[in-house]
């Protein structure tokens, strides 16, 4: 069982979701809570807690403070080696190390020298349980050289040349910091024209005569030691030129077309480039085949330098700079490779096991090359370390079994590279202890109802404790049916309620004893408003007074406190507040806003916020003398339920006739001040019938329009308040959704002020289980829009339904909807996962369905992670991403597509809700077998002889497998196109390369070549080649092309006037025209050469004639020309051709050759003479015109 010191964990906050605890013995992680009491009984291995940097470069004007810092029980002894070997500390006087620690003090003020001290430390804690080590510590102490003296010419140029004064500061520790002064130690300017380089030199692209000066001066900044070197100063001389002849840009630095940069991943890759030319270059940064990172990337020095921070491998590739002015552009192109030191992927952490448990520490880092991973135990090699039964290493994992007390050691790992290390120490701490609990006895604990209450029962013990809850003096063990048992110990009651108040008992047993605890727990009522602050309209200089009525637990005291706009209320006298009111006397403008009134307990707080609106008296309207004048003497008549007649006298139209007349009115009622269209009636009118709703407390006022514009307002009219009428409607987009797993969440959205008719508006909300028998349970809620129903079951279907009431009456009876609970995450993980590999790229993964019950929420379905863990064929670990496979609704099983042939994968289940997901299954590991490989990647025939052949080729691009050999098969093809016997000939799969000796002089042959992998027989891959003409027999006359591979050459001696040569053409076109003849009647009658039954006598299994379930090809037959196939042709990747594939597709498998089906089914290739282009080799065969050549063009 492992053990991990973390610290003690914190009450839980109110309303978290509780997580599912089945405390049993299991093999898992065990918390030692960090408490002080607990700590001092329990022995523990050393820990490093402190050190100093592993470059620690020191100021050689102070004393040297190596720091060292350990905790562990009993307190650790402290130990030095210098430069691999001990330090002893006690022969050397200026040495001290302070008591309780293994810090060092090195006195080099009073004597001594800093450079005496220079060296590799490392500090070494032990106690009776381990040693931990610390890094090695490289001292080193800080320089700051002076310049060396050396004599500078005064410098002399001619206006508009470049210019570069070098800095060339001396070597430091650390490097110093460059600039550029003038004696009165001000920074010289810099431009897009001068700027200083990265290695501190001076450039100018040109020069001006402003230019000129006795004293640049360049100076080295040792930040460590706070001094500052200078260089002698430098003389520049510009003379001016008449005519400044403009020139295209040129690079001062870097030099060349190219260059390449190395990082360390990390670090910030700076990239400089600096061009002369004249009118001045601008620097443009381009990044090859790729972006500069967004928020990483930045320019400096007039953008002549790039810098990209927190630079990673993905930032390796190249980078262009590009100096650019009218007269031309040029380019340098920096190749960046990033670097990285080891970085942490999975540190090795600290264990504490009881005896007789298994654990285990993993060390995972990487880096650029990857880190060598190695072990020391109490900073010794594990190689020679003292041998412990229970400790079996595998790689970066160190697995225990079976752990006694001795097992008890610090372990460190060290990863490391060309470019750094890293090191960590991690304890295994074997402990025996009986239980201890470490909450307070006998703690009190107070929650309002209604909410979450959280009892703690900080717990301790190894091997781990089970943990029990009982309630009262003789009460049974609590269940979680009723009751949430957290990991740690806490006992949750998720809805507290009255009867939830008394004595707890918290129990603790493991084999070594026992241990319990007693809390209490009191159940409080919860604060109310019931009286809330309400909305005011006074005028400015009034007085308002706002009411908070609150109701509490009577054992819990109160404060109320005013804010207004979330503030402090203004400390001004005019603001009073006493028991349940704040007033407000002579209100100004500013006093407008919220005011808020908030009650706190010491468990719960709440507010009810009003808003103060200050106005002042309506002003007196301006003179018009264009728009009319507003309406008045405005009157109501023939008042009705739901009408009245309004009628006014128009006021003065000021020269233009009114048009029409705008009514509007004002709910003062609902929505006092607020002013909406009411009708529009023609500037003939002075009255109109209007509409009403009921329960409306109507103002009107008319505004008059003429082709000026509109009037002001009249004065409102008197208020006619309509009659009250219960509701017509009920409240639409009713909904129930629990917010969170014990809640029931009821929506709606409710009526306005007209749908309410009447006074009193509220909503009934009623709602039961839909499955059970329960009786409705209603609320009546003020006009609100949502109501939360506390304590439900998680994820339960409820029927819900909102109905509007006033003090009329009921609106008509409501639409039921159903609703669900609150989700949560599914408790359990699918069951019973079993993969079958169905072939080398496919698997199938069945599994177990989750319990509906323990879904806890709307099921979506089931989610598989797979991930390639490590290759089979190279043994070697690597960690890609995971793929993810959503099967929708209640599958139990699903396929696993494109997976890669022969490769370790491993995959979890895990079931889906409206929540998210629930635990993982399980790991389970599967392994796709090895498949057939590709075709080799390619096939060259070089080195042609009289009698031999070298074929050259390259593995399969996709092995797919463990390759076992190489198949060899190959033929002659004589003048008429037959095929001679078939050589088989087997290869071993490490060879690249094999000549074929003793072949027959000056004659074809076709090869077929294919890998194999246990699996079997992977794709072929053909070619044709011909070995050389016998000089002896064939004098003068050049071979013919070699089919496949590169161009041969040959002898060749000028025949044109040879007389055999004469007679010998005149045979040749005797015989092409008898030839011709043969190769009409024949086809004519449908016959095949001898070759399709030489074929058949000499069956390849790779080369059969295609039939509809083979796609290879071997048979000729005699097309319209008989020709050589053409060199490089393959067949397909898997030698098939379905019988549904159309005959289109036939060609692509032939890669050019034209090729149709005869009516038997065999496959018609047709043979080109000609030697096709080779793009990859550059070049090809030119022929001199021959009688061989004549020939192969007609046969």
């Amino acid at each position: 069982m492992q053990l991990e010191i973390m610290p003690r964990k914190k009450r839980l906050p109110a309303g978290r979701a509780p997580l599912l605890l089945l405390l049993c013995q299991l093999v898992r992680a065990l918390d030692v809570p960090l408490d002080s009491k607990l700590l001092e009984d329990l022995v523990q291995p050393p820990t490093i807690t402190q050190q100093s940097p592993k470059d620690y470069i020191i100021d050689p004007r102070e004393n040297i403070v190596i720091q060292c810092e350990a905790k562990g029980k009993p307190p650790p002894s402290f130990s030095w080696t210098r430069n691999g070997t001990h330090f002893d500390i006690e022969k050397d006087p200026l040495v001290t190390m302070k008591p309780g620690s293994g810090t060092l003090t090195i006195n080099i003020m009073s004597e001594g020298k800093a450079e005496t001290y220079e060296g590799v430390y490392q500090c070494t804690a032990r106690n009776e349980r381990g040693a931990a080590i610390s890094n090695n510590i490289v001292v080193r102490p800080s320089r700051s050289p002076l310049w060396t003296k050396e004599k500078l010419e005064p410098i002399t140029l001619r206006n508009g040349q470049s210019l570069i004064l070098p800095c060339r500061p001396p070597l430091g520790l650390p490097p110093p910091i460059i600039f550029w002064m003038d004696n009165s130690f001000q920074r010289l300017p810099q431009s897009e024209r001068v700027s200083q380089g990265l290695n501190g030199d001076l450039y100018f692209s040109n020069v001006l005569p402003e230019d000129t000066r006795e004293d640049y001066i360049c100076y080295a900044r040792f930040n460590h030691t706070q001094t500052i070197q200078q260089k002698q100063p430098i003389s520049v001389k510009v003379i001016s030129a008449k005519s400044n002849r403009e020139r295209p840009p040129t690079f001062l630095t870097p030099e060349g077309n190219a260059s390449h940069k190395e990082e360390l991943r990390g670090n910030v890759l700076s990239l400089e480039c600096i061009a002369e030319g004249l009118p001045t270059p601008i620097i443009y940064w381009i990044k090859e085949d790729g972006t500069l990172p967004i928020n990483r990337t930045f320019y400096k020095n007039f953008k002549k330098t790039l810098q990209i921070i927190q630079v990673s491998e993905a930032d390796s590739g190249n980078y262009q700079c590009i100096a650019k002015n009218p007269l031309g552009a040029i380019y340098h192109t920096i190749s960046v490779t990033v670097k990285a030191a080891p970085y942490w992927i999975m540190a090795p952490q600290n264990l504490v096991l009881s005896p007789g448990e298994d654990g285990r520490l993993i060390c995972r880092a990487n880096g650029n090359p990857k880190p060598r991973i190695s072990w020391l135990s109490n900073g010794v090699p594990i190689e020679i370390a003292p041998d412990d039964p229970s400790r079996n290493i595998d790689g970066d994992t160190i697995i225990f079994s079976n752990v006694q007390e001795r097992s008890s050691a610090v372990y460190q790992c060290n990863a490391s590279n060309e470019y750094g290390y890293l090191l960590a120490n991690a304890f295994v701490n074997v402990l025996a202890e009986p239980p201890r609990i470490l909450t307070s006895a006998n703690t009190l604990y107070q929650v309002i109802t209604d909410r979450p209450a959280l009892l703690d029962c900080a717990f301790f013990g190894s091997p781990l404790p089970t943990i029990e809850w009982f309630k009262g003096a003789k009460g049974s063990a609590l269940r979680e049916d009723i009751y949430v048992l957290h990991e740690n110990g806490t006992l949750e009651i998720p809805v507290a309620q009255k009867d939830s108040t008394g004595t707890y008992t918290c129990v603790a047993r493991n084999k070594l004893g026992m241990a319990k605890n007693e809390v209490h727990l009191e159940i409080k009522d919860a604060t109310r408003i019931i009286k809330q602050p309400e909305y005011a309209v006074v005028q400015r200089g009034g007085t308002v007074s706002f009411e908070c009525k609150v109701k509490h637990d009577h054992t819990l005291i109160p404060t109320i406190t005013w804010l207004k706009d979330s503030g402090e209320l203004p400390n001004d006298g005019r603001f009073t507040v006493d028991k349940d009111h704040l007033v407000v006397a002579d209100v100004w403008d500013n006093d407008g806003g919220t005011y808020t009134c908030v009650a706190n307990t010491t468990l719960d707080n709440v507010s009810a916020s009003a808003v103060l609106s200050v106005v002042a008296p309506t002003p007196t309207p301006a003179p018009t003398y264009d728009v009319p004048n507003p309406p008045f003497d405005l009157e109501l008549t023939d008042q009705l339920d739901k009408s009245v007649q309004l009628s006014w006298t128009p006021g003065n139209d000021n020269n233009s006739p009114i048009t029409k007349f705008i009514i509007e009115y004002e709910d003062a009622m609902h929505e006092a001040g607020l002013w909406h269209h009411q009708t529009e009636v023609s500037g003939m009118q002075t009255t109109a019938q209007l509409k009403l709703s009921p329960y409306v407390n109507y103002s009107f006022r008319v505004m008059a329009v003429n082709s000026l514009g509109r009037s002001l307002p009249s004065e409102a009219s008197e208020q006619y308040l309509t009659k009250a009428a219960e509701p017509d409607t009920n409240p639409t987009a009713v909904e129930g959704l629990g917010s969170e797993p014990d809640n029931l969440v009821i929506t709606w959205k409710p009526l306005n002020g007209f749908e309410s008719n009447g006074p009193g508006l509220q909503y009934k909300v009623s709602w039961r289980q839909k499955d059970g028998d329960d009786e409705w349970t209603s609320v009546v809620v003020a006009n609100v829009s949502k109501y939360i129903v506390s304590g439900t079951p998680t994820f339960v279907p409820y029927l819900i339904k909102v109905q509007a009431l006033n003090d009329v009456g009921f609106a008509p009876e409501p639409a039921v909807v159903m609703g669900h609970s609150g989700e949560d995450l599914p408790m359990v993980a699918p069951g019973n996962v079993r993969v079958n590999v169905v072939n080398s790229t496919l698997a199938e993964v069945h599994w177990d369905p989750v319990p509906l019950k323990s879904i806890r929420g709307h099921l979506q379905g089931y989610r598989i992670y797979y991930w390639k863990a490590q290759s089979s064929s190279k043994r070697n670990r690597r960690h890609l991403e995971k793929k993810i496979l959503t099967f929708q609704g209640s599958k139990t099983h699903g396929m696993l597509p494109g997976l890669e042939p022969f490769s370790h994968y491993t995959l979890n289940v895990r079931v889906v809700n409206g929540k998210g997901e629930g635990p993982a299954s399980p790991d389970r590991v599967f392994n796709t077998p090895e498949g057939v490989p590709s075709a080799p990647s390619s096939l060259k025939i070089v080195n042609p002889t009289l009698d031999s052949l070298t074929l050259e080729w390259d593995p399969p691009s996709r092995p797919n497998g463990i390759l076992t050999e190489y198949t060899l098969k190959y033929q002659p093809i004589n003048s008429t196109h037959e095929l001679g016997p078939l050589v088989d000939l087997k290869i071993p799969a490490n060879k690249t390369r094999w000549t074929l000796k003793n072949l027959n002089f000056s004659t074809r042959y076709k090869f077929y070549f294919y890998a194999q992998t246990a699996a079997g027989s992977g794709s072929q891959i053909t070619e044709e080649a011909v070995t050389n003409v016998d000089e002896g027999k064939m004098a003068g006359i050049p071979p013919p092309d070699v089919g496949a591979g590169k161009a041969m050459a040959s002898r060749q001696v000028d025949i044109a006037t040879q007389g055999w040569f004469i007679g010998l053409m005149c045979a040749v076109a005797l015989l092409i025209l008898i030839l011709l003849i043969v190769c009409f009647i024949r086809r004519n009658k449908g016959g095949k050469y001898p070759v399709k039954e030489k074929e058949d006598a000499h069956a390849d299994p790779e080369i059969q004639p295609m039939k509809e379930d083979d796609g290879t090809f071997g048979e000729y037959s005699d097309a319209e020309d008989h020709k050589p196939l053409k060199k490089g042709s393959r067949t397909p990747s898997d030698r098939t051709v379905k019988k549904e594939d159309s005959d289109d597709s036939l060609v692509d498998y032939g890669e050019g050759v034209n090729g149709q089906f005869n009516e038997d089914g065999s496959f018609i290739g047709q043979y080109s003479g000609k030697k096709e282009k080779e793009p990859a080799e550059g070049n090809e065969s030119s022929e001199a015109p021959s009688p061989v050549n004549a020939m192969n063009s007609f046969v």
